[in-house]
């Protein structure tokens, strides 16, 4: 079905899903502007276009106006190339994305051509390649910037990325299970009957949590967190190369948005009931707009988190990626790998929830058993008193927390005031280091 268009059409398609993605950034910056401010009772842009709709161009074009600024102590080279490396691979991955199905050709300039740029036999595997080249554009920006905070931002963004890549490529591994491919376009082929996201209700889930964070959006932005890193990796970046990091954040969005949908979602099918009662839902130009539809939905969903949710501590989101998320999904490939064992072997479906079933309660019956015996360790271990080390504050030059086993220096307090008393700060009345002054 590809490789026989012509070379212009190829390029006209090529130019359709570089629009597309750039017309659904423009539109998601408006939109969470504007729903973020409706959760806020705020009016939020109105000015530029009817009912605001031109801020996001409008933003755009000040920013490539803004005064081009290069920091002194830059590798000028990297510095200029990151941003670049950010945002390409960030429009790569919607090549193999089909808004149409295979088999139903639309016809452009007398031309018949699928809605699909291209296939590939390991599509997904190209999805999980180009997103994560684009990390080393933020990794990239961090280190090149010289400076302290851009540099812990870019660890932070690797980390993240390393963390919940892995769960995410675990969820997508049910999904090649139940199709038996890899290839997109085969994959919604598969969900004629039922969407994964009915059958893999736990792959979605973990996919979910683990698109949020690969997208460093809130609750999860914690390499551009300005309560402590200030602006994060691209802090001394200004004008357009600001411009594009804040578009491959965006464009990653709306990427993610549409694995999610390709993968869980049906991709271009029509929802049950329009389905059902309609034959032609799935032919034609229709496939585009049901495919539109959910994008926008997760695109809603993203907006929601932002707006509902405060930012997590980094501790907090490594844990819930290093043992919430890859444990969870791990397991539940397991528990997937043996139905699908099971149902090729012809057992029939209560055999298959007896075995399954009995796993798993044998397996927590074990988990109970050990939490057990090891909480009757730590309550003996409790009985005896653990020798108290010594806390340095400014540990190596700089001001460090406590670790396990040590205690905070007793904090300088006031003594409590007399009533028609008059404490005056630094005055006799104070107390300093436990003596009165």
């Amino acid at each position: 079905m590809f490789g026989r268009d012509p070379w212009w059409l190829v390029v006209v398609k090529a130019v359709f899903c570089f629009a597309f993605v750039m017309l659904t950034v423009l539109f998601s910056i408006v939109w969470e502007r504007k729903v973020v401010a409706w959760m806020q009772l705020r009016i939020g842009p109105n000015r530029h276009g009817p009912w605001g709709m031109l801020q996001s161009l409008a933003d755009g074009i000040k920013l490539m106006l803004k005064e081009d600024v290069i920091v002194k102590r830059a590798d000028k080279a990297v510095y200029l190339l990151a941003p670049v490396v950010a945002a390409v691979p960030a429009f790569m991955a919607i090549a193999v994305i089909p808004f149409g199905p295979a088999g139903n050709e639309i016809s452009v300039f007398g031309h018949r051509t699928t809605m699909q740029l291209t296939d590939l036999p390991i599509g997904v595997l190209y999805i999980l390649a180009t997103a994560s080249v684009g990390i080393y554009g933020i990794v990239l920006a961090g280190w090149s910037s010289g400076s302290t905070y851009p540099l812990l931002g870019g660890l932070r963004s690797c980390a993240q990325m390393i963390s919940y890549e892995i769960a995410m490529g675990v969820s997508f591994a049910a999904v090649f299970l139940y199709s038996g491919s890899m290839s997109t376009s085969a994959i919604v082929e598969a969900q004629h009957d039922r969407w994964y996201v009915l059958l893999l209700p736990v792959s979605f889930l973990v996919y979910i949590v683990a698109m949020v964070g690969e997208t460093n959006r809130a609750p999860f932005d914690l390499p551009e967190s300005e309560g402590d890193l200030v602006g994060g990796f691209n802090t001394e970046y200004s004008s357009i190369k600001f411009a594009m990091f804040m578009l491959a954040e965006y464009v990653n969005m709306v990427t993610v948005s549409a694995v999610a949908v390709t993968l869980f979602l049906g991709g271009w099918r029509a929802p049950y009931p329009v389905s059902a009662f309609w034959e032609g839902a799935n032919h034609g130009w229709w496939p585009l707009l049901w495919f539109v539809i959910k994008l926008q939905l997760l695109l809603f969903f993203f907006i929601w988190l932002r707006g509902t949710l405060p930012r997590l501590r980094y501790d907090q989101f490594m844990k819930l990626g290093w043992k919430v998320l890859i444990p969870v999904s791990m397991v539940w490939l397991m528990l997937v790998a043996s139905v699908r064992a099971l149902r090729n072997e012809n057992y029939d479906f209560q055999q298959i929830v007896l075995y399954v079933g009995g796993a798993v309660v044998a397996v927590l019956l074990l988990s109970f058993v050990a939490d057990i015996f090891r909480k009757g360790e730590r309550g003996q271990g409790d009985g005896e008193a653990a020798p108290e080390r010594e806390f340095d504050p400014t540990g190596g030059g700089f001001p460090v927390p406590p670790l396990p086993g040590q205690t905070l220096p007793p904090v300088p307090r006031r003594r409590p005031r007399r009533d028609g008393d008059l404490i005056v700060s630094g005055g006799p009345d104070t107390v300093r280091d436990g003596k009165e002054g």
